[in-house]
């Protein structure tokens, strides 16, 4: 298979476990990359609100894992493309780990994450774990990540 911009994805063959969504088992990484390391990224906003949540006037909250998911993956390419001048973005990222607040959660992730990543060849290696809380009660997901880039001359 021939390399994107986030290493050459490597597969086990037909008959062995498959991935539940779009992601390789692995990504093989060309020694000329430089890596970039993106810290755990959530939904908020900069003006502290934070997309796919919303707020009764009882102060109750409802999120929406779709919306926060979108935003997470928006944030990251957002954060890759400042760090590295624009010579990156989300398609670079070779490696994702995904924390949910509820493994019920899962499926809407992944419909996001498909949507991102179309191209199990060309979408990061990924671990996704259900964690018992995250920095805010308005988020369900966070993601942290590691992306490869060329710098341009």
């Amino acid at each position: 298979m021939s390399p994107s911009a986030n290493g050459t994805p490597f597969f086990l063959p037909a008959e062995r476990a498959q991935g539940l969504a779009n992601y390789p088992h692995a990504r093989i990484v060309p020694a000329s990359q430089k890596t970039l390391h993106v810290s755990g990224t959530s939904s908020r906003r900069g003006d502290g609100t934070y997309a796919g949540c919303t707020t009764d006037d009882a102060g109750k909250h409802t999120l929406n894992i779709k919306e926060q998911t979108k935003a997470v993956l928006e944030n990251i390419d957002t954060i890759i493309k400042g760090a590295t001048n624009g010579a990156a973005g989300i398609e670079s990222v070779v490696d994702a780990t995904i924390f949910l607040t509820d493994m019920k959660d899962y499926g809407g992730m992944n419909e996001e994450w498909n949507k991102v990543f179309p191209d199990k060849t060309k979408a990061p290696a990924r671990t996704c774990v259900q964690v018992a809380a995250l920095p805010n009660v308005r988020l369900n997901v966070e993601i942290k990540c590691t992306a490869l880039y060329t710098e341009i001359s």
